[in-house]
């Protein structure tokens, strides 16, 4: 996998650009024109960069390299976690301990002299072999721009280094010429397809019917408030929709659990806690339970996705915008701000695509199992998955109801051991010795404050770094062993999604589609009205043709449920 070294200044404009093959070495004024005549003689050039953020000057510029190498995230897929800072990167490619590396300069009275990297002017490492702390702000490196790139280009030199040792280290660490070596350079390539991807969720924005949102916040929120009186009305209103089964107790607090457990005790109920899942099971004992939890999902758009949230995060244009993140720090789960990653299903209906379109929806069906039988190898399993409904011939082969396998197979990846799953698990463990023991070694390495590894080659850490083999207490055990086996499954099903992401990307952007939500394992494309049943063919599509690169073969079959809607909530639950 050949390499480019791309690197540019804060405004976009001016870029060093470090060909491989060192034909091409130099800055320019006018990035965007650089950057395309490089991929008009090379259609398929990889850019490595420090970070694809480092890219946002690019986008507003109306250009953007089509592939890159991601630095930062490649660093958080060989060693877990989440710094990946460009001295870190540094350090990690020539073997410095990061505790002694200088930061960039903070330009303020706590800056003192002391703290200086004594850098020759010209030089961009210290006499220790650090980044120089003014090249971490970019200032050292835009000095004498625009007519003077000699630092620029040097920069460049410097990110080509890291990423050539990344791409060594990756082949490496997974076994020289192995598959394995291959797969890890191939979730390399897919995870800064992620951080291109999510540059590009951040600009799209989803698009929302404001009139629907309007709606649908008034409903649970109450009218905009023009002062602070009103919106404490409102929110007695909301409580009083409660409390009203329970004449006497109108002073209860229904924010504070204390009190509402006492709530519930007038009322005959005793719970261990006020959390959802436990007060369904108590929904026919009285009337104020249900009407509590209506009130918590009123409340929960009130406070969290209310008025003061629709006026700071949708835009003018009617789309939804936040942060994204291609790797959340633990398994590499994609992660987005500002509700994109967890709106309540009751403001689903003011999700719609714009006038002239419609959302391609697109998603995974059985994925964990599915997962697990392509990670582990289990021939059985794998069998399986042939079938549009894997628990059925799970649940034959066991001989119990489909539902009881169902529950088996998911509390063996979650570490449940008691119940209707407990009692299930000596036959998975007898049907799927192979996917078993896979989940085995993963919670008992766990267990032992060890890291584990997805399919892809992540780093997931279990243990805090020092803590790795410390003694600890049975339970803390028992939780970073049932972590480690849901991470090694969780994460690889992470990998095969940004493969899928990054394929539909490429598949369907001549179709005029955008991907504007990456939700855990589904997927919604913003898509011309007359181009959307060819952009949901190559949805469908992109997850075969993504599966088979990421597995090495097709003795795994994945399903995707792919509709074409104009509302979000218009897809099957």
């Amino acid at each position: 996998m050949s390499l480019n070294g791309l690197v540019t200044s804060p405004s976009g404009t001016h870029a060093a650009i470090r060909r491989h093959d060192w034909s091409w070495v130099g800055a320019v004024s006018d990035a965007p024109r650089a950057i395309a005549e490089v991929e008009r003689l090379d259609p398929s050039p990889r850019w490595a960069v420090w970070s694809a953020s480092d890219l946002r000057p690019l986008l507003d510029l109306g250009t953007a390299p089509r592939r890159v190498w991601d630095c930062a995230e490649v660093h958080r897929l060989r060693r877990g976690g989440v710094d990946a800072s460009v001295q870190t990167l540094w350090c990690d490619r020539s073997g410095l301990p990061v505790s002694d590396a200088p930061v960039a300069p903070r330009s303020d009275l706590f800056d003192f002299e002391e703290n200086a990297d004594r850098a020759e002017p010209e030089s961009l490492t210290t006499p220790a072999g650090y980044l120089r702390g003014d090249a971490l702000d970019g200032s050292w490196q835009t000095q004498g721009l625009p007519n003077d790139t000699t630092r620029l280009l040097t920069w460049a030199h410097a990110l080509l280094e890291v990423a050539e040792h990344q791409q060594a280290a990756l082949a490496r660490e997974q076994g020289q010429g192995s598959g394995s070596a291959s797969r890890a350079l191939a979730t390399a390539a897919s995870e800064s397809a992620a951080a291109l991807l999510c540059l590009e969720l951040e600009r799209a924005g989803l698009p929302v019917d404001r009139e629907r949102l309007v709606e649908l916040i008034t409903n649970s929120a109450g009218p905009r408030p023009t002062s602070l009186e009103e919106e404490l009305a409102s929110r007695a209103e909301r409580d009083a929709v409660v409390l009203r089964h329970l004449p006497g107790r109108e002073s209860t607090d229904l924010r504070n659990p204390a009190q509402v457990r006492a709530l519930l005790l007038a009322a005959g109920i005793e719970v261990r806690d006020t959390r959802k899942w436990t007060l369904e099971s108590f929904r026919e004992a009285h009337p104020v339970v249900p009407a509590l939890l209506a009130w918590r999902t009123r409340e929960r758009i009130a406070t969290t996705y209310g008025w003061r949230w629709l006026d700071a995060h949708v835009g003018p244009d009617d789309r939804l915008r936040g942060r994204w993140a291609a790797s959340d720090g633990a398994a590499g789960r994609m992660t987005a701000e500002n509700g994109l990653h967890n709106l309540p299903a009751a403001l689903r209906p003011a999700v719609r695509a714009a006038a002239g379109h419609r959302f391609v929806r697109a998603d995974l069906g059985q994925i964990e199992p599915r997962v697990l039988a392509a990670v582990s190898g289990d021939r059985a399993l794998a069998q399986a998955t042939a079938f549009p409904d894997l628990y059925a011939p799970v649940a034959s082969r066991l001989g119990v109801d489909r539902s009881v396998a169902k529950v088996a197979v998911l509390a063996a990846m979650y570490g449940q051991r008691s119940g209707t799953a407990g009692e299930a698990l000596a036959g998975l463990r007898r049907a799927y010795p192979v996917a078993m023991a896979l989940l085995e070694d993963a919670a008992e390495r766990g267990a032992r404050g060890e890291p584990v590894r997805t399919f892809g080659g992540r780093l997931v850490r279990t243990a805090r770094p020092g803590e790795e083999g410390a003694i600890v207490a049975p339970p803390v055990a028992a939780g970073r062993g049932r972590f480690a086996r849901n991470a090694v499954i969780q994460g690889s099903a992470a990998e095969l999604f940004k493969a899928w992401a990054a394929t539909i990307r490429a598949t369907t952007g001549d179709l005029g589609a955008e991907i504007v939500l990456c939700l855990h394992d589904e997927v919604l494309v913003h898509v011309p009205v007359e181009a959307a049943s060819e952009c949901a063919a190559r949805v469908d599509a992109a997850l075969a043709d993504a599966a088979r690169r990421w597995l090495g073969s097709e003795d795994v079959r994945f399903v995707a449920d792919v509709s074409v809607i104009e509302r979000w909530s218009e897809a099957k639950a």
